[in-house]
């Protein structure tokens, strides 16, 4: 059974991991600095962005990961440690060996994740100073850990669940931030997936990947892909229950996916400034590869997302997007369009509705768009949200 978040209270860590979130003193409020610890050595996987000036904890965890002896995640929020320089990769490696040290464990066991302002460098004696109480302050829940990582987020985001495999129970349990800078491939987003589970190092990371494809790659707030995005997952085999079986495989993997699926969902209507979490199912592609480019390409656009804000069925925003992804073998002649379970395209023309009737309906939290390109098999999912007049208030003024 699934316990989601977002802001879910006392949300319960695999066996062997604790958590905490302490305030260093670079926010003036709220926890800034998080901590996920491992009580033994843990596989870790990772995935990250492809944005080509990647912040400096991001190449550092890249040159770590996959790894069989993973000790703790860090985090601190508020600055992002991205463009800035040779400093920047010192700090980063400065930060990473004082937690080792307090931890009696070596550099390479300590995986580094920065959220924040791009630009400063890292306030490195307040963080070094607060280590200790980071460190001491560990419990068993995830609730501080969430809190500390966040930055424009309006809520922390966490979800649970405890899996029976065929040698015993397994927990696997998901914290994640996001809210602005959100179009992953991977945003201002970060990830953690925690088991304990025993699980292998190619296959964790072949898991991680799937998950994410279908999850954290799915969805958009902005368009813009930031230069922090990470997603880990770590299994330490506290529990000590593998993956015996195909069926503990197949069961382990659905889990895996629908915890990184409801929190990307999480990060999607806690966009900054959103009102309407948006889901764009395309079906009957050619390739797996045009659906996703499709249903992304709805969720990104400014002239949708607006419709959306607006509660406006203009299903032409929606077509126009389409025919910019200039997908050869989509036909608008065989293409339908159903908004709220209303058909609004379809056979190449516009179908009768009634607006009004559409226009309430938009008014829900949640909007669905179904599209069928009736032109293969293949299709897929992507979560976005409405643009309203506060993310621009949020972004005009962000770092003043």
């Amino acid at each position: 059974m699934m316990t989601p978040g977002p802001g879910i209270a006392r949300t319960p860590l695999p066996l062997g991991f604790t958590a905490s979130g302490v305030n260093c003193g670079v926010r003036r409020y709220r926890p800034d600095l998080g901590l996920v610890l491992s009580d033994r050595p843990a596989v870790g996987a990772g995935v990250f962005t492809e944005n080509r000036f990647a912040a400096a904890p991001v190449h550092y965890c890249r040159s770590i990961l996959p790894s069989s002896s993973i000790r703790a995640i860090v985090t601190n929020s508020g600055q992002a440690n991205a463009a800035t320089g040779p400093e920047g990769v010192e700090n980063n490696k400065t930060f990473a060996f004082e937690v080792a040290k307090e931890l009696e464990c070596f550099p390479r066991e300590v995986l580094v994740a920065s959220t924040g302002v791009i630009g400063p460098q890292l306030d490195i004696p307040k963080i070094i100073a607060a280590i200790p109480e980071l460190v001491d302050r560990t419990t068993d829940t995830a609730e501080n850990f969430s809190l500390a990582i966040l930055t424009t987020d309006l809520v922390p985001k966490t979800v649970t669940t405890e899996l029976q495999l065929s040698g015993g129970s397994v927990r696997i349990t998901g914290i994640c931030k996001g809210s602005g800078m959100i179009h992953p491939n991977m945003a201002t987003m970060l990830g953690y997936l925690l088991t304990d589970a025993i699980i292998p190092v190619a296959k964790a990371q072949a898991l991680l990947k799937d998950a994410t494809d279908i999850s954290f790659n799915m969805i958009s707030v902005d368009g813009d892909s930031s230069t922090n995005d990470a997603v880990f997952f770590l299994a330490n085999g506290a529990a000590g229950v593998g993956l015996s079986t195909h069926d503990d495989e197949m069961k382990f993997q659905g889990a895996l996916r629908e915890i990184a699926i409801l929190l990307a969902q999480s990060i999607a209507i806690d966009g900054e400034g959103a009102t309407k979490l948006v889901e764009i199912r395309v079906k009957g592609a050619p390739d797996l590869a045009t659906a996703r480019r499709a249903a992304r390409g709805v969720t990104v656009s400014p002239l949708v997302k607006t419709a959306m804000h607006g509660e406006d069925p203009n299903w032409g925003r929606i077509i126009a997007r389409l025919g910019a992804e200039q997908v050869p073998e989509v036909a608008l002649s065989r293409l339908t369009l159903t908004m709220q379970g209303v058909l609004l395209f379809g056979e190449g023309r516009p179908q009768p509705f009634e607006k009004a009737d559409v226009k309430q309906l938009l008014k829900k939290s949640k909007v669905l768009v179904e599209i069928d390109l009736r032109s293969g098999s293949d299709e897929a999912t992507a979560w976005g949200c409405d643009l309203s007049k506060k993310y621009v208030d949020i972004n005009t003024e962000y770092t003043t």
